[in-house]
């Protein structure tokens, strides 16, 4: 995948309402028209539920 940084990560989440599961986020990041790379990690972070931006930054990036 593309490089994705944490501010390109925190600008698709932006407005997004925590708790927040996987697919409310990625619903989110698609409204904010965030480029695939960011949806598609998202996708990828399974149903779990997260109670904030630092949270999903953390599973996002945690293998980089």
């Amino acid at each position: 995948m593309a490089a994705v940084s944490p501010t390109d990560l925190q600008k698709a989440l932006s407005g997004a309402e925590y708790p927040a599961d996987s697919d409310q986020l990625r619903k989110v990041a698609e409204d904010n028209h965030a480029p695939k790379e960011i949806t598609d990690r998202i996708a990828h972070l399974g149903k779990k539920e997260f109670q904030s931006p630092a949270e999903v930054s953390k599973e996002v990036f945690r293998n980089e």
